[in-house]
Formats: structure tokens, C-alpha cells, sequence
């Protein structure tokens, strides 16, 4: 995977999960935010927007200004550190994640702005694809604090790419946690 950077977005509060550090959840015994890195371990650099955690190596980590602004200013944060002109944008809390999801994005991608993970419902996965980085530039917005990802990247170029069953499993409430474990 050449010319090719990620943003793992670890920062948010798990307001469903009372606070937990979501991403060092373990999932058949590997934590969440591992699965992530391992799916883009051909990438260069790899950026983990969040809190630093032990223990993980080989990546640069990033904060939103302020802490807790949400997923677009966490990929703002990211996309500082990121010279490759394309990055694939993942949630630090997806079990089902793996390097031939990320593989298939990237082919995917073409001459498109994005290349997206459509669940199987048809509905997109915001935080499982690969971009263009000039064109997540370009979308974001001078204040990203708060901001929704999805009304600021829906009007790009998006290619959809359906998943395989349980690609898109992430951890959002204790719930899913019971169901993946």
C-alpha cells in the first residue's frame, strides 16, 4: 500500500459504555484499537487521534482541539501529520475490521474522492474508508469542532464498497460488546 497514511480515530467518551476506554476493549482477546492498527499496518504514518495508550508502538498520536470536538475534528487533527495523498479513516472500536477491508477500499477508491464500507443495510460506514487526502481537506470546515462527518464529506465523490458479513462490527454499547465477545 503505497503513498498511502491512516487516521485511527480512539478519542471519544463512550457516553453508551459509562466511559470506558472502548478501544482497549478486548475482542476475542485483542483489544478493539489492536484490530485497527493491524488493518493498516502497511500504512505510513499511522495516526491514532486520542489519548496515548501503553503499550502501542509505531504510531504518532494526535488530540482534536479541544479534546472530545467530535470525529471531524479528530480527522482534522490527524490529517495534520499525514503527507501521503491518500488515508483511510477508521473508528478505533471495529472488531470486524482487517488489511483486506482496507485493500479493498483502496482499489476501490479509483479516481473518486472516497471509498466507503456500505453495511449491510446499504447504510455508509463514515469511519471505514479510504480518501483522497487533498479532498477530506478540502471538505473540512475552518471550525470542525462539533461538526457532522457525514454532512461534511456527503457531497464529495464517494464509492461504495459493500461489506462482508461482520466487517462493519464495532463496539458502541455494552450490547455489542456481549454479542462480539
Amino acid at each position: 500500500m503505497t503513498d498511502l497514511a491512516a487516521v485511527v480515530l480512539a478519542g471519544g467518551s463512550a457516553r453508551r459504555m459509562s466511559g470506558v476506554d472502548k478501544p482497549m476493549l478486548p475482542v476475542g482477546g485483542r483489544p478493539l484499537l489492536h484490530r485497527a492498527l493491524a488493518a493498516v499496518a502497511g500504512a505510513d504514518p499511522v495516526v491514532v487521534v486520542g489519548p496515548a495508550r501503553d503499550g502501542i508502538t509505531g504510531v504518532r498520536w494526535a488530540r482534536e482541539d479541544p479534546p472530545g470536538g467530535g470525529p471531524v475534528a479528530a480527522v482534522a487533527a490527524g490529517l495534520r501529520h499525514v503527507s501521503a495523498s491518500r488515508v483511510v479513516l477508521l473508528a478505533g472500536d471495529l472488531a470486524g475490521i482487517t488489511p483486506s477491508t482496507v485493500e479493498r477500499l483502496a482499489t476501490a477508491l479509483g479516481d473518486a474522492d472516497g471509498a466507503l464500507l456500505t453495511d449491510d443495510t446499504g447504510r455508509r460506514q463514515w469511519l471505514i474508508g479510504v480518501w483522497r487526502t487533498a479532498s477530506l481537506r478540502a471538505a473540512l470546515p475552518a471550525e470542525p469542532h462539533g461538526a457532522a462527518l457525514r454532512r461534511v464529506l456527503g457531497h464529495l465523490e464517494i464509492v461504495e464498497v459493500p461489506a462482508a458479513p461482520g466487517e462493519c462490527a464495532d463496539v458502541d454499547t455494552p450490547q455489542d460488546l456481549d454479542r462480539l465477545a
